[in-house]
């Protein structure tokens, strides 16, 4: 049988932590149906006309490949194309008289590095410039990308390693099996919205990983929030039994046997169920052994939720 307590707001507690999971693909398992990783080229090509679909590029998901150029590069690499290390945004005055003067009417520098870390990254900007680009669907790395995590590799051994600061670099895996960052950087990692790109490899590296069948091992990123719900019993409370089984007789008679009437009979508690405010059961915890509630003290119950 049932007995019911509503909480208190001191006793819900929602505790919000990071949690990863890890992905490894394997070469052709990146254009699987429930996967689809792609791999696209950028190209900066001097046309005086552009034709949506004239160069098409990608596997599962085809693009242009100067819309892939011009896309990567506005939305990661504008604010670089002076210098590796970033410009300043460009600020407009508002003057008395309504107008506004400066260099700009907005920032177009909208692109950051989502940490305090040096900037460093380069883009190249010259007539038929390539660049390789890797899209992670967001299904599969969640809020982003866990840092450091990001491993590529393909037929030939070649390692392109995660630096952990949004860097793409060449690797080495050492005697112990574990794979090393050089400093001799490709391109970057857009942690947040699952883009790998190779901005400064050679055309012959990038066709390896671009071309080819790759290994592909990264970490996703998922809040979860556990929910910690504190069941306090007082001495005064839940002290007798709604189990019909103590009632004597073959009819409900409301006597119930001796031994539930001594002063030493302490009911038990077996589960805690939660409900909704309309008593629709949510989730159900079961106690490890039946817990004997006591009539001199408070009995607690912690239930964790995580969702």
């Amino acid at each position: 049988m049932s007995t019911f307590k509503s909480f208190l707001t001191s006793d819900v507690i929602v505790s919000p932590f990071k949690v990863n999971k890890r992905f490894k693909f394997t070469e052709t398992a990146l254009s699987n149906s429930d996967v689809e990783i792609n791999k696209y080229y950028g190209y900066n090509y001097p046309i005086p006309l552009w034709v949506s679909g004239s160069y098409p590029t990608g596997q599962t998901n085809i693009q242009d490949e100067i819309l892939v150029y011009n896309s990567i590069k506005e939305l990661y690499y504008t604010n670089y194309l002076n210098g590796v290390n970033g410009s300043p945004v460009g600020t407009a005055s508002f003057n008395n008289d309504g107008t506004i003067t400066g260099p700009t009417y907005t920032p177009n520098y909208y692109n950051y590095l989502p940490n305090t870390l040096p900037a460093n990254r380069y883009f190249p900007t010259q007539s038929l410039s390539k660049i390789g680009v890797i899209s992670i669907p967001s299904n599969l790395y969640g809020e982003y990308i866990k840092p450091g995590s990001v491993i590529l590799s393909d037929s030939t051994s070649t390692y392109l390693a995660d630096d952990g600061e949004g860097g793409l670099t060449s690797g080495s895996i050492d005697a112990n099996g574990i794979l090393n960052p050089s400093t001799v950087k490709y391109g970057d990692i857009i942690y947040e919205h699952g883009i790998i790109t190779l901005t400064s490899a050679s055309n012959a590296l990038m066709a390896q990983f671009i071309d080819s069948d790759i290994d592909l091992l990264f970490e996703s990123t998922v809040t979860i929030y556990e929910t910690q719900y504190k069941c306090t019993i007082r001495e005064n409370e839940f002290n007798f039994s709604n189990n019909q089984t103590q009632i004597s007789g073959s009819t409900n008679s409301g006597i119930l046997y001796d031994f539930a009437t001594g002063s030493f009979f302490t009911p038990y508690a077996t589960t805690v169920g939660l409900y909704d405010n309309s008593y629709n059961l949510l989730a159900v915890a079961k106690l490890a052994q039946p817990l004997p509630l006591s009539a001199v003290t408070d009995t607690s119950i912690l239930i964790n939720l995580d969702l």
